[in-house]
Order: C-alpha cells, then sequence, then structure tokens
C-alpha cells in the first residue's frame, strides 16, 4: 500500500470509532478516545446541552456629536452617537439541567458572552465612551454548581456566579420584550457572587434566599473598609391557578453601597481612595461599610385567556435607598444618600405567527441625582426620567427573530454631562433593527 492510502485508511478508523463513541447511549470510561500518554476526551457524556445565539443589528441615535450626544438613560451599548452597526453578543450556554426527580443530584451551567454588550455587563459602572465599544469582550455571565437536597418538595441551590433575581428584564436581550434595555433594568445589580437557594411550596408559590458579596462585585464579604460589605436576597413568586399569571417580588439589602469592581479604584484627593461606584447606586468611601442599600422589587405578568395567547400584559416597579456615613474626599462628602423609585408597564399582541407588536412605558424618579450620577451634589433638583419604546418583531426564518425599534427619552439630564445649568432634558431619539439566530 502507498504511503498516503495508509494516512487515509488510519483517518477513517479513527473517524469511525469517534462516531461509534458519540453514539453510545450511556457514558462510561468505554466511552474515552486515549489521544497520547496523558490526555484523554471523553467523547460521550450524558444531558449536557450547549445552546446560545448571535444577536447583531444597527442603532442610530438623533444626537450630535460631543458631551451632549451621551443619553444618561440608556445602558452604553444603546446609546452610540449617531449609526452604529452592533455585535450585541455571542451567547454560549453550557449546562447539565437537573432531572424534576426529588432526589439527591448535581448539575451545572455556565453562560459566556462576548459582544459590545458584555462591556458593560461585566463593567457597569465604567462609564465607557462611544469610542470604546468593543465586540471582542468577554464576560462570564454564569458559572455555578447546582445542588438539591431531597428534602420536602426538593431544596435547590446554587454556588458560584448567578444572575440578579431583581428586575423584569434580563442580560439577554432577545428574552427581553424590547430591543433596548429599559430604565429600570440599569437600576437594578446585573450578577452576584456567592449562594442562592430556591424552594417550591406548591404549583403556585415559589422562594429565593440568598448571600452574596456585594453586588456586580467579586470582593470579599466584610463590612468594613474598602469591601463591597454582604448582599442578602430573598424572593416570592406566586403562579396563578390557570398559570397564565406570575407575580415576583425581591428584596435585597447590602451592607455597603454598590461598587463595580471591574473598575480600578480612583482617588479623589490624593488621600483617600473611593471605589468606582456603579451609576446604578450611589457613590462610596474607602468605609464602604459604613453605608447599605436596600432595594424592593415588584413584577408581574399576564396572558389574559380571552385573548387566545395572543395579548401579554406585564409590569416591572422599584423602590430603592442607599444611606451611610458622610466620606471625606470632595465630589462625595456624604451625597451617597439617595432614594429612588420608578415603574415600567409593557404590552406585547402576536396578531398571527410571524408579526408581534411591543410597546413598553417607565418612569424613574428620587428625590435627588445620586442614584444615576456617581458624584452628586445634593444642591441638584430631583430625579425624573421617562421613555416610551415601540417595537416590531418577525418571526420569517425557523431559529431566527427579527425586530425593528423606536425609542424616545425625555426628563432631567437625560443627556450630556449632569448639570444643573445645562440641564438637557430631550427629548432623545432612537431608531434601530436587531437579527437573532438562535441555537
Amino acid at each position: 500500500m502507498t504511503k498516503q492510502f495508509q494516512l487515509t485508511l488510519i483517518a477513517l478508523v479513527a473517524a469511525s470509532s469517534l462516531s461509534i463513541a458519540y453514539d453510545a447511549p450511556e457514558a462510561s470510561a468505554q466511552d474515552t478516545q486515549r489521544l497520547d500518554q496523558n490526555i484523554f476526551v471523553e467523547a460521550a457524556q450524558r444531558e449536557i446541552k450547549l445552546s446560545g445565539y448571535v444577536d447583531t443589528g444597527y442603532s442610530y441615535n438623533f444626537t450630535g456629536s460631543g458631551a451632549n450626544s451621551t443619553i444618561n438613560s440608556r445602558v452604553k451599548s444603546d446609546s452610540a452617537q449617531r449609526g452604529d452597526f452592533n455585535l450585541y453578543a455571542l451567547k454560549l450556554a453550557l449546562e447539565k439541567a437537573m432531572t424534576s426527580d426529588n432526589t439527591a443530584q448535581a448539575g451545572f451551567r455556565v453562560d459566556v458572552m462576548i459582544g459590545e454588550d458584555s462591556k458593560y455587563l461585566a463593567n457597569p459602572g465604567a462609564g465607557y465612551s462611544n469610542s470604546q465599544q468593543d465586540s471582542n469582550y468577554l464576560f462570564l455571565e454564569q458559572a455555578f454548581v447546582q445542588l438539591r437536597a431531597p428534602v420536602g418538595n426538593g431544596w435547590d441551590f446554587k454556588l458560584g456566579k448567578f444572575a440578579s433575581i431583581l428586575g423584569y428584564e434580563v442580560m439577554e436581550r432577545p428574552a427581553n420584550m424590547n430591543v433596548t434595555y429599559g430604565i429600570l433594568y440599569n437600576q437594578f445589580p446585573f450578577w452576584y457572587t456567592g449562594i442562592l437557594s430556591s424552594y417550591k411550596f406548591d404549583e403556585y408559590l415559589d422562594g429565593k434566599l440568598g448571600v452574596a458579596n456585594g453586588a456586580n462585585s467579586d470582593n470579599n464579604t466584610t463590612t468594613s473598609g474598602a469591601s463591597d460589605g454582604v448582599t442578602l436576597l430573598a424572593g416570592l413568586n406566586v403562579t396563578a391557578l390557570g398559570s397564565n399569571a406570575n407575580w415576583s417580588n425581591n428584596f435585597q439589602y447590602s451592607t455597603a453601597s454598590e461598587n463595580n469592581t471591574g473598575s480600578s479604584p480612583t482617588s479623589a484627593n490624593g488621600s483617600n481612595t473611593i471605589q468606582n461606584a456603579l451609576p446604578v447606586e450611589a457613590g462610596s468611601t474607602s468605609a464602604a461599610g459604613g453605608a447599605w442599600t436596600i432595594i424592593y422589587n415588584s413584577w408581574g405578568n399576564w396572558a389574559p385567556k380571552f385573548a387566545d395567547n395572543k395579548l401579554l400584559l406585564a409590569f416591572d416597579s422599584v423602590l430603592g435607598n442607599t444611606a451611610g456615613a458622610n466620606g471625606t474626599n470632595s465630589g462625595v462628602n456624604g451625597k451617597n444618600n439617595t432614594t429612588w423609585w420608578g415603574a415600567s408597564a409593557y404590552a406585547r399582541y402576536q396578531f398571527n405567527d410571524w408579526f408581534s407588536l411591543t410597546s413598553r412605558g417607565e418612569y424613574l424618579g428620587g428625590d435627588n441625582i445620586a442614584k444615576v450620577n456617581p458624584t452628586p451634589s445634593n444642591t441638584q433638583g430631583g430625579l425624573s426620567w421617562w421613555e416610551y419604546t415601540i417595537t416590531s418583531g418577525f418571526n420569517v426564518f425557523d431559529n431566527v427573530l427579527i425586530r425593528a425599534e423606536y425609542r424616545l427619552d425625555w426628563g432631567t439630564n437625560i443627556s450630556g454631562s449632569f448639570n444643573q445649568s445645562q440641564n438637557n432634558a430631550g427629548p432623545a431619539h432612537y431608531a434601530g433593527a436587531e437579527v437573532v439566530y438562535s441555537f
């Protein structure tokens, strides 16, 4: 036989061997293929699933260049100046889910995002500009171990990094009712590192309890110095008798102001260090443990049976407060005391199998602007932001979602710098489109 024929034969035999191992009904030690002296690859692993999506689009903000083009009520990846092609995210999720059996069992889930949304979700307090959009940015959204204790109806635990329990909207754009993230979404923590337990009391009532580092933080849980303190989480969800409505109530208490450990600390006056505060929370001094944050969130949705599953109504709401000891740094000086509140209303109608129309209206208010400005002054007035969004959805290809959207924002310092003398109240117009392929 020629050398070329021998190499071809070896390749075919190897390919056939791997195919047989991959098609094996159960994973075992016999399903591994030895590649060399020290490396083994498991060719078959039951019940581990890979899923995800590619989310891309185009957005246009009808604002000029310069400082006044920044839209403060939107996430950074939704406020790029003028026209912008976007790779919002490549999302990959690897999971071994637990079964519905009430037995001792374990699983895991890992979620990774790459794209322009990733940079903001990983570093919500970084404040990057339009010229810093980065489609190559890698973000570890979730990575946790799942455990079930066969206690009562089954007591589940997540240990590791997991998504926030607060808010109606989520980090995945395609899972939300609109293309752009809402104003209220930007006021909630995105993720935690800690432990979250959940228990289903019956078919209609389930609850959650958790403890974690500070929100959006991997820092330790001490309550003094420059740490992010301890975050306590609780949630209670009620499902209607007909399973066509949900009402979720969620609570967070933190022993420190909310910080973003994705940003390096900065010095305000050369002597004391302050953590870069999230725009969704108040400023934090080096004595972060002296502050506290309380957030109550209530959301719900309802699909009226008279509408034959074509109509979906939903709401979201928040009441929060951050307070703490006065700091000594210029630009902070105790201005981290603030109370905020807000509400959102959603409505979607599915006209037929391929076309839907969704509407969203939102309001966010506060006794001062410390909720959205990390270095506020108490001399500034209250916070009052509004937005209205309308989104059309098209399902014309398998596994493909196409959406087009118009959005209008207005209110106190809605654009530009947080300068009381300017007070750019808008309106700020947005138009965009999105194409998502899910797998």
